[in-house]
């Protein structure tokens, strides 16, 4: 897929991906009850994606405004460099990752998909959602994916952001040599 120029430039500034959980991540659905208490499913390709990014410099990081130990399993199971799980709104634990990192809002992608990440996306360098986010998000956005959330639009943006920004074609002989 051929991007639009205006859209390949945001992405090759990226230094820094950010994303909600819930309905990003996941199909914004919990199982409770029972003796393992939550569950979350995360899609697999989503996962790999958010490491082959850290493989090429970018940071990684998760910002949901609902604490869950499925959560933040799965953030150490990948090695996510930023777990935020907090209520806060979701532009302060932002500026305050940006302020740890050192980087701007025109470095960062910010993926989410309901209302609570509606300032992050207005704010954001680049702003994805998921197919099935909802109307106000996706007006919002500079991408909206083909798939929904936790089923590979992370993915589907990560790949992007590695092809805008040339690393793609070198990751992929990496890996088939």
């Amino acid at each position: 897929m051929e991007l639009p120029v205006v859209l390949a430039e945001r992405l090759r500034k990226v230094r820094l991906f950010l994303c909600d959980v819930d309905g990003v991540l996941t199909e914004a659905r919990v199982t409770m009850g029972g003796a393992q208490g939550e569950q979350k499913v995360f899609h697999i390709r989503d996962g790999l994606g958010l490491r082959l990014l850290q493989n090429e410099g970018i940071r990684v990081g998760w910002v949901s405004a609902r604490p869950s130990q499925a959560t933040s399993d799965r953030a150490q199971d990948l090695k996510v460099d930023f777990v935020r799980q907090s209520s806060a709104p979701k532009v302060s634990v932002v500026e305050e990752l940006l302020r740890e990192t050192g980087l701007a809002w025109e470095e960062t992608l910010f993926m989410g998909d309901d209302v609570l990440d509606l300032g992050a996306l207005r704010r954001a360098g680049f702003a994805a959602v998921p197919a099935d986010a909802i109307d106000e998000a996706r007006r919002m956005a500079h991408y909206v994916c083909r798939l929904g959330g936790g089923c590979g639009a992370v993915r589907e943006v990560v790949d992007m952001v590695l092809k805008a920004q040339g690393r793609w074609d070198a990751m992929i002989g990496r890996y088939a040599s």
